[in-house]
């Protein structure tokens, strides 16, 4: 009996130890951010070091590395909220040394092709076990209906891009994960640049992510912990934050009572580089 004890102890052992080496507070991964990421527009955008965080470029591979350490079996017992934090600070890390390996030689994450090397198709990394795309991250496992039901999630994930919800300054974590996703929606529906009413026509003017990705507000999503009401439409999504996205209260009475047309505004790809 002894001996068999043992034998289950020594087998548990591992792969407790395993569990327990993954920093769920990416620790890692907020200092680059720290060091690395550069608020603008009063806090609503951000732009990338680019240039410093090549310097750093072991320290981020470390990190990815802790990151493709993580097996799918260890995954699936790490709560929902964990799980995201991960997914996300995976997207935005991996992301950020795909840019490297043409930095500084690039503008646009689409330099690398939108056929042949295309960067979100490229299984250019390990993930859970197996080769991983950064279209796997978000369209496969993030918005995998039924997984998580949370659109905010498109304003955390960025693309390196300038059109993109900003790169936080700080890694996502599930302690706070809820707020964080509420924050960085704030945050990019204030962002005139990437969404505004315009009086003149009467017609709310918002990214093409809420074009791409339509259906995922659809979807009866209810917040981060299942309350309020189910959202189920842009329009009502839009009407929640009407507060932010004009400035007279009049404009705001139009998108709060759903009565404002929706255009899309052109999606700007050009890389989220700190300027020269």
């Amino acid at each position: 009996m002894k001996k068999l004890l043992l034998t289950l102890f020594l087998t548990i052992l591992p792969l407790t130890a395993t569990a327990q080496q993954f920093d769920h507070d990416h620790k890692a991964w907020a200092a680059l951010l720290k060091k690395h990421v550069v608020l603008i527009d009063g806090g609503k955008a951000s732009q990338m070091r680019y240039a410093g965080l090549a310097q750093d470029r072991a320290a981020l591979k470390g990190y990815l590395d802790s990151l493709s350490k993580v097996s799918a079996q260890e995954f699936a017992g790490w709560s929902k909220a964990q799980q995201m934090a991960f997914l996300i600070n995976a997207y935005n890390a991996f992301t950020a040394e795909k840019i490297l390996t043409r930095y500084p030689n690039i503008k646009s994450i689409w330099d690398f092709g939108k056929i042949f090397g295309n960067p979100f198709k490229d299984k250019f990394f390990t993930l859970l076990g197996r080769e991983f795309t950064l279209d796997m991250i978000e369209h496969e496992t993030l918005r995998k209906p039924g997984a998580y039901n949370e659109p905010r999630v498109h304003f955390a994930a960025n693309c390196a891009s300038v059109g993109c919800p900003m790169l936080r300054e700080e890694p996502y974590v599930a302690e706070r994960l809820d707020a964080q996703l509420e924050e960085q929606t704030r945050r990019f529906l204030s962002d005139r640049s990437r969404n505004r009413y315009n009086a003149a026509d009467n017609t709310l003017e918002v990214s093409e992510i809420f074009k791409w990705f339509s259906e995922d507000w659809t979807s009866a999503y209810r917040g981060f912990d299942g309350k309020g009401p189910a959202m189920q439409s842009r329009e009502q999504f839009f009407a929640k934050y009407a507060v932010l996205l004009a400035d007279q209260p009049a404009q705001q009475q139009l998108i709060a009572e759903r009565k404002a047309a929706i255009r899309h505004l052109d999606y700007d790809w050009a890389l989220n580089d700190v300027r020269r």
